[in-house]
């Protein structure tokens, strides 16, 4: 292994660097790297020393374990195996895996590298073309949004866990406080009473459905979004819980969630091999897994199928939410990101397809059991996890333990997905205002306080319904929600939205300079800037012959005589002498990094006397910022 420090490098910030114009402040900062056989691994600090060396995972397993917990979540249960059903079963595979080769994949190992190269979150990673900044602003806003309302839907899952503790599951029979007198008992419930036009799964009088909307979330005590009324109090305690576990367990970063999902991301795949032999047991489960896997090539020729495998890719992966660069940014530098993308999104995608057989088999069994066609209660969502998967389990021999087993297995996809959303809110802007990193305890706590707050919303006597895809005025079962609601809606997703061009045009008019600098400085890695600042911006230019003026190294006596005059070879891109270094001289960047040429210059192996050829001690020594 081979040590060397740089000495300290002068870059400008913003701004244009013409003769006379004042210099902008300037950050003095070094630059440590380290050759280690598997790759090279830097180490950035300031010159003063006030900035501590950036935590990493305490094993590589709690990193990977980390992003299957966060991939892996609740969609892979209550989306995936209702999507790949209605739309040609197994051949909704072609499409599916398409797109995770070309588009889920890539985009996933991209998030992975960015983040692990940086070390930064989703806002200063930007600093590889400072204008889009904005992005990564809204990734974090948008995990904050999905963070407030995941966290709601933990909370019926923590509270359908505590319901279960009794002999008799409480979504069994009528009887109970909260029904209506038009609860039916599901034995009689058939083909012949339910009629043609109304399937089983839609069905809002079964004891399960009002359990979950009359017992859980109260709706008939709401007439419209206008009278939410007060949070209900079962469902408060419920979210509390949650938000202290989310807090303790990223309270200290890395080193304690990495610790955590060893538990939340593990006991799903023990639950749901579990559930699934026991499913493929039940009367009724063959044609439950018939249906998922039937092959329908015809539907292929559909644009709605290809839509739904793209989105349940993206959606699935997480990939744009920050939360990949987050976790990879606590990573080595030189570990391989390139494996564990292929590795993490492939048992991802994996886990979707296995899962599907767990759904269905309990769907062909209540199929059999109420005598109807698998179509009648085939569902996807919320209604799936809390509504007809209890129902099938409450009619199972040790129906309590199997509702345990199943409501344990929905906390633990939720809580780590969850994790991850808050740890890209926690990285990310930690990263960008360095007090909320020194103060991470109380910055975790405000977040997670935060998050509690705005969820108080959807624990009341109303539900809050989102969607934006295929827009049409939004509505729940028979309500309509007012005009107002919709653009309340809209709002929301647009505030994510506006961020983007939003920071473009504050970076533009922020940024000193004439409006050629100001472009350069925005579209620059800030890496990079002193190249700006010089008015050698690669950007702009083609083509160019590289000059290597006399004197560039300040008549220093190590320079041979090849370089002790103009020295001129063309190129595709610019270079400058831009550092001496023991044994050689560090060269401008060409597409594959700096040019390291020992002396003398025509050690460089493949054209003597050009000092324009990467040498074979490239990295050996030290690199300018």
């Amino acid at each position: 292994m081979l040590l060397a420090r740089m000495n300290p490098q002068v870059q400008p910030e913003n701004g244009g660097a013409g003769p006379g114009s004042e210099q902008p402040p300037r950050k003095r900062k070094e630059v440590l790297v380290v050759k280690e056989r598997n790759g090279v691994q830097c180490l950035l600090a300031s010159r003063d020393g006030d900035e501590q060396p950036r935590e990493t995972w305490g094993k590589k397993i709690d990193f990977l374990l980390s992003v299957v917990g966060f991939a892996v979540d609740l969609a892979n249960v209550w989306r995936f195996p209702y999507l790949c059903y209605k739309n040609g079963g197994g051949a909704f595979l072609i499409p599916y895996t398409l797109f995770l080769i070309i588009a889920g994949m890539p985009l996933f190992y991209m998030e992975l590298a960015l983040g692990q190269y940086n070390r930064e979150g989703a806002a200063t990673v930007w600093k590889i073309c400072p204008f889009f900044k904005g992005v990564g602003y809204a990734v974090i806003l948008i995990a904050l949004y999905v963070g407030f309302y995941y966290n709601v839907i933990i909370a019926w899952s923590l509270y359908y866990l505590f319901s279960s503790f009794t002999l008799t599951l409480p979504w069994t029979d009528c009887g109970h406080a909260w029904n209506s007198p038009n609860c039916t008992d599901p034995k009689l419930l058939n083909s012949s009473v339910l009629g043609n036009h109304t399937k089983y799964s839609k069905y809002k009088f079964t004891p399960a459905a009002e359990f979950y909307e009359r017992g859980v979330l109260h709706l008939h005590e709401s007439s419209g979004i206008h009278d939410i009324g007060l949070p209900q109090w079962q469902l408060l305690l419920c979210l509390i819980v949650v938000v202290i576990v989310l807090f303790f367990s990223l309270w200290k970063g890395v080193k304690t969630s990495g610790k955590v999902v060893w538990i939340t991301a593990t006991l799903p795949y023990l639950v749901l091999f579990v559930l699934l032999v026991h499913g493929i047991t039940l009367p009724g489960a063959s044609n439950g897994i018939n249906a998922y896997l039937h092959i329908d090539f015809y539907r292929l020729k559909e644009a709605t199928v290809w839509i739904d495998a793209a989105t349940q890719i993206f959606f699935s992966l997480g990939a744009g939410f920050g939360v990949l660069i987050a976790f990879a940014s606590y990573n080595k530098f030189d570990n391989n990101c390139y494996r564990d993308a292929l590795l993490t999104s492939t048992i991802n995608c994996v886990t979707s397809f296995i899962s599907g057989f767990a759904i269905f088999s309990i769907l062909g069994y209540m199929a059999h059991e109420h005598k109807v066609n698998i179509e009648d209660v085939a569902t996807e969502g919320a209604g799936l996890v809390f509504i007809l998967y209890p129902e099938a389990i409450s009619t199972l021999s040790g129906s309590t333990f199997w509702a345990i087993v199943f409501f344990v297995m929905l906390l633990a996809l939720g809580i780590d997905s969850s994790m991850g959303g808050m740890e890209a809110v926690i990285t990310g802007l930690a990263d960008d205002f360095q007090v909320l990193k020194r103060h991470r305890k109380l910055f975790t706590f405000a977040v997670s306080f935060g998050t509690f707050l705005l969820a108080l919303f959807c624990i009341t006597k109303f539900v809050v319904v989102v969607s934006i895809i295929n827009f049409k005025p939004l509505t729940y079962d028979d309500y309509i929600f007012p005009l107002w609601a919709n653009w309340v809606g809209w709002g929301i997703a647009g505030s994510s939205m506006v961020l983007v061009p939003a920071y473009v045009v504050y970076k533009f008019f922020s940024t000193r300079g004439s409006i050629r600098e100001r472009l350069a400085y925005g579209i620059t890695p800030e890496s990079e800037h002193h190249l700006v600042a010089q008015t050698d911006i690669r950007q702009f230019q083609v083509g160019a012959a590289w000059t290597i003026p006399a004197g560039a190294a300040g008549g220093d006596p190590r320079l041979p005589g090849v370089l002790a005059g103009p020295h001129t070879t063309h190129a595709r891109k610019p270079r400058t002498l831009r550092a001496l270094v023991p044994g050689g001289v560090i060269l401008g960047t060409e597409e594959k990094g700096p040019v390291f040429c020992p002396l003398p210059a025509s050690a460089c192996p493949s054209a003597p006397g050009s000092p324009g050829t990467r040498g074979p001690n490239f990295f050996n020594s030290v690199l300018p910022l």
